[in-house]
């Protein structure tokens, strides 16, 4: 096959050769694509996933995200489901094994392979039911019908394809999400109005609407028009805007301490690079004192020393500090921020998804016969937990997230919700040092502050720590691998956007709208496909009155 061969675009190799007119012909021509030959369509493919990682930090030059989305869908075009499924793996291997380089450097090869390669796979699943979109369709009789709605459908596969991938197995990994590619780009405000997920919808709706017209013979002037009108749509629409409510003097730390999981260290020596790094800030006045994930390394409700030099710090900064530690209550372990005052922390958060394999591991029995050693690393399992991601300080709502929840859409609008007038998000990174996992995880943080309206104070353990004001700009901050703290005047918001509010509601209708709009599609197609190959009753001259099962109108 040539790179000019043309397929009906439901790619159906059983399909009956009949003959047609001039007319007839030229109706069929805008029902076919240019199906990419295989020595092109792979490359294309594994190119394709290697630019979407290119859109995210560290390069995070994100117009790259389009090429790669136009590229992917490009190579689904007129694919069989085997063919999808291959095509689906070169894009998906080539973006997570590039993508996801840095959980190398803390777990080593066989977790990063089983990670990436699980990923891959659902992406390569993910690829068949859009390649089932093209092909179905011609079925589509209209024109203007086929021009909109199936890259409406397209994009909705492939948003779908993305919740499912952050929601399943162990919670799901919302990590290479297209919304999340986009913080730096002009497209960011959006995401305020349709959240993370909708600004995906969006931004591969454009690219579909794009590959579609290109890849049709017939000249679609309107199908231009609509990608260029949702481009400039997005360009024009302003950040949804919050409210003022004045501003909150917060401090914040990033001790640059041993906090990795192999560092070698003693008992207390994160604790006291926090307490040495915090001096440099007591003396000016604030409201909140902020710490980093672990900044605390041993459970201030069990150990009464720390609990008497938390007291301590308390004191000296005359405001409370946000700490975050592994506590025991009962039976269980938790990954804990709580507001500590003198005495105690009686407001508390605790991580609502533990890290699979990193901070807890699943079905433990069978991982400890594949991969006994790196099972045996993990001593203690996280439980999940299930209070409030906030804490109130003086009258001023604080919303939480420690580490990888900043990832997941569910915490970070049920704060808003809850009434946070901005964010605290404690990590650590210290097991990522020298990787893109920190910026990557950053960007995220300025997705989130654009996405709700509000502020974002991101404490990193050893960095990059930053404030992020609501419209995703940076306010302050300190560079990795540095001790660092100061004392910064956080924008305090309230009102909730639209993301928020309809973000739920969304999230439940794309997949449902996607695989209804694909059932439908194949119900037609099925329909169109019966009725072609019934014969025709004969004319008046004896032969079958032949016509096509497309049409231009």
């Amino acid at each position: 096959m040539t790179n000019t061969d043309t397929l009906p675009l439901r790619d159906d190799p059983d399909e009956p050769r009949t003959a047609i007119g001039r007319g007839a012909r030229e109706q069929r021509a805008t029902a076919t694509v240019r199906r990419l030959p295989w020595g092109a369509a792979i490359p294309i493919a594994a190119l394709s996933g290697l630019l979407l990682d290119a859109a995210f930090p560290s390069l995070g030059w994100w117009p790259l995200a389009f090429l790669s989305i136009a590229g992917g869908l490009w190579t689904l075009m007129g694919r069989s489901i085997g063919g999808a499924f291959l095509v689906g793996l070169a894009y998906g291997a080539a973006f997570y094994f590039t993508h996801l380089m840095w959980v190398v450097q803390f777990l080593g090869p066989i977790p990063w392979a089983a990670l990436a390669g699980l990923e891959s796979l659902l992406v390569a699943l993910g690829a068949i039911p859009i390649a089932l979109a093209y092909r179905w369709g011609a079925a589509l009789r209209h024109r203007t019908a086929r021009m909109l709605l199936l890259p409406a459908l397209v994009a909705a596969l492939w948003s779908a394809r993305e919740l499912f991938l952050g929601t399943w197995p162990y919670s799901g990994f919302p990590w290479g999400r297209i919304g999340m590619s986009q913080a730096s780009g002009p497209f960011a405000e959006a995401a305020s109005w349709v959240g993370v997920t909708g600004l995906t919808l969006l931004v591969v709706w454009v690219c579909a609407t794009v590959v579609d017209w290109a890849a049709r013979r017939a000249p679609r002037r309107l199908a231009g028009l609509l990608p260029a009108a949702v481009i400039l749509a997005l360009l024009l629409a302003p950040a949804f805007p919050t409210t003022e409510a004045g501003s909150l003097r917060v401090g914040w730390v990033q001790g640059d301490g041993p906090a990795g999981y192999f560092d070698t260290r003693s008992p207390g020596d994160v604790f006291a690079a926090q307490r040495q790094t915090s001096d440099a800030v007591l003396s000016e006045a604030m409201d909140l004192l902020v710490w980093p994930e672990g900044g605390v390394d041993s459970d201030p409700l069990n150990t009464p020393a720390t609990a008497r030099a938390l007291d301590k710090l308390v004191v000296n900064a005359d405001a409370p500090l946000l700490i975050n530690a592994a506590t025991a209550r009962g039976e269980d372990t938790y990954n804990t921020s709580m507001l500590w005052e003198v005495g105690s922390a009686e407001q508390m958060h605790d991580k609502v998804n533990p890290v699979p394999f990193g901070e807890y591991v699943p079905d433990r029995w069978f991982y400890e016969r594949i991969v006994p050693d790196l099972v045996g690393l993990i001593q203690r399992d996280y439980t999940p937990g299930t209070n409030p991601p906030l804490v109130s300080v003086d009258g001023i709502q604080v919303g939480l997230a420690i580490c990888f929840d900043v990832i997941y859409d569910s915490v970070i609008w049920d704060g808003a919700r809850a009434g946070a007038q901005f964010y605290v998000f404690q990590t650590n990174n210290a097991d990522f040092r020298g990787t893109d996992e920190n910026l990557q995880q950053l960007e995220f943080a300025r997705m989130r502050a654009i996405e709700t309206g509000r502020a974002v104070v991101n404490v990193s353990t050893v960095g990059t720590s930053q404030v992020i004001a609501p419209d995703g700009t940076i306010i302050d901050g300190a560079p990795a691998d540095t001790p660092a703290g100061a004392v910064t005047a956080v924008p305090l918001r309230t009102g909730l956007t639209p993301a928020v509010l309809v973000g739920p509601t969304l999230t439940l209708i794309i997949p449902i709208a996607a695989l209804g709009g694909l059932l439908a599609l194949g119900l037609l197609e099925r329909r169109r496909r019966t009725t072609f190959l019934t014969p025709a009753p004969a004319s008046a001259s004896g032969c079958a009155a032949a016509e096509p099962p497309w049409e231009a109108s």
